[in-house]
């Protein structure tokens, strides 16, 4: 092993890049420093253990995300939430297994409080109670996570898919349930489509059960 000289972001980054080979479960702090040239020992300088490594890799990705997000004033709760869920989505999806890694992470800085404050500001501005914008903003958080997690399990990366899970080939298997093998079309395909009717869905529920006034 090599002398190289290393840091929390670096390490990072390259955790970053090894998931997209290797997948959550074949990440190791091993195989990180096999990949940056240094033993392992040297990693546990800056995180003592994987999920500490965990939650840098989920800020990281936060605040990619964050820097690419446009920003639109005057723009409806709506408009934000659906706007802040797509990117989220998307950010997702560039990892493999990223939504694994997002959920449950707990961010090492302070980096999300400015956008969570201006975002809970922005649903109270408009009729929102502080409580009803948190149920609000973590129920449409909890599905898309929950939605790029069972996609991924079919398509690890957006261009790659599992085998086994062939929709004509389902159909066929369950050929004596007619319904469940229709639905098949619905449950594994055309995931963009599906992931915003979704969400729209949770945002018109949103909207008819707390029924917000701009104030």
């Amino acid at each position: 092993m090599g002398t190289t000289k290393i840091d929390r972001a670096r390490v990072a980054e390259t955790a970053l890049r090894l998931l997209n080979e290797v997948g959550l479960d074949g990440l190791s702090l091993r195989a990180i420093a096999r990949e940056l040239d240094v033993k392992a020992p040297a990693l546990y300088w800056h995180f003592k253990d994987k999920q500490a490594l965990l939650d840098e890799m989920a800020t990281v990705m936060y605040r990619r995300m964050v820097a690419l997000e446009p920003a639109e004033p005057g723009r409806s709760w709506q408009d934000g939430l659906l706007l802040n869920n797509r990117a989220l989505r998307a950010m997702l999806l560039r990892h493999r297994d990223g939504a694994r890694v997002y959920s449950g992470a707990r961010f090492t800085g302070t980096d999300h409080a400015q956008s969570m404050e201006e975002h809970l500001r922005e649903m109270t501005s408009r009729g929102f109670g502080l409580a009803q914008a948190v149920r609000a903003a973590t129920t449409a958080y909890s599905y898309t996570v929950g939605f790029v997690i069972e996609e991924q399990g079919v398509q690890p990366m957006p261009d790659e898919r599992r085998a086994g899970y062939g929709v004509a080939e389902r159909a066929e298997r369950l050929a004596g349930y007619p319904l469940t093998a229709a639905a098949g079309w619905e449950i594994f395909t055309d995931y963009d489509q599906r992931f915003e009717e979704g969400l729209r869905l949770i945002v018109a529920g949103i909207e008819a059960a707390y029924r917000p006034r701009e104030a």
